[in-house]
């Protein structure tokens, strides 16, 4: 437990309110939670849960959803809001999102691990002009043989900021373009030039994190895990998108119970690795403030973050 986490401390005053949001991240099992737990206790605040996994009611241990205490302290949107069996895009949970903070009556703390969504709370995904099928299918027949360097000969006329990237984006550019006479890249510029200003804040232990993955897994395991999994899987359907969760799939198909548990213990490092190459590319760095929540001075950092006094 980082060594600041149960002060009881002075209350601290939230940041003016205005448009820009706050928002902590980092990857799972950083304790990015237990931050803005402490953080919103301080400065009143409710917790606003960006977590593709923590809206699916009933999917609680697996997913590390906050226990009733944790939202008796503190308000929490965002969290069981969705049916299992419930589709649930980052275009779809932005629209609740702003909802939320539209109608909050007091400063909202941003906190989750989902990079997609949390973009698409910050920048709005564009709106993807109408294309037609059939001149679509055709068309994917057409360039389905070319080589990759052809096609990006043909996005350096028609789309040249999108030439460097791979044939999938590559592809996507050249559809874009001829279907609808747009480029994909004015597209994403136009959902840029909308974006609301944020302030983040990266919570990660560094070389600490993969241990504090392993003892949160042999928690939530200990806690009854697979109990709760039995109880889904008798009437959660198998094709739920709930199950998609880190974890769930491996302890519902069963084996040995040693063997599963590595399997979920490496599937979730790996998923935690992807997320801090997502934080550490797809963030302005001047924007960012970084914290490991074990730093004496963890309480102070993200005090000065959120009231924007500067950081540490």
């Amino acid at each position: 437990m980082p060594p600041w986490s149960n002060s009881a401390g002075t209350r601290l005053s939230g940041a003016s309110d205005d448009a820009e949001l706050r928002i902590i991240c980092g990857p799972t099992g950083a304790g990015k939670s237990a931050v803005a737990l402490a953080l919103a206790e301080r400065v009143g605040a409710r917790i606003l849960s960006v977590d593709s996994r923590q809206i699916y009611r009933g999917f609680d241990i697996g997913t590390a959803k906050p226990s009733a205490a944790d939202r008796a302290r503190v308000a929490h949107d965002g969290i069981d809001i969705a049916d299992p069996s419930e589709r649930w895009s980052a275009a779809r949970f932005a629209e609740y999102a702003h909802a939320s903070l539209a109608s909050a009556e007091r400063p909202m703390v941003i906190v989750g691990g989902t990079g997609l969504w949390l973009r698409a709370l910050v920048t709005p995904l564009f709106s993807e002009p109408p294309l037609d099928a059939p001149r679509r299918t055709a068309l994917a027949d057409a360039l389905d043989a070319r080589s990759t360097e052809e096609l990006r000969r043909w996005v350096q006329q028609l789309d040249p900021a999108r030439a460097s990237l791979g044939r999938t984006q590559l592809l996507r550019a050249i559809e874009i373009a001829l279907l609808t006479g747009q480029r994909i890249s004015a597209l994403h510029a136009a959902s840029a030039a909308a974006a609301r200003p944020a302030r983040w804040l990266v919570v990660d232990p560094g070389v600490r994190l993969a241990a504090q993955i392993e003892s949160r897994l042999d928690a939530m395991l200990a806690a009854g895990w697979l109990e709760e999994v039995r109880s889904l899987a008798a009437r959660v359907p198998e094709d739920a998108p709930a199950w998609k969760a880190s974890g769930y799939a491996r302890l519902r198909a069963g084996g040995d119970a040693r063997a599963v548990r590595d399997a979920i213990l490496i599937e979730t490092r790996q998923y935690a690795k992807r997320q801090r190459t997502w934080f550490r590319h797809q963030l302005a760095e001047a924007q960012v403030t970084r914290v490991d929540p074990y730093d004496p001075d963890c309480a102070g950092i993200v005090h000065r973050w959120w009231t924007g006094e500067g950081t540490a």
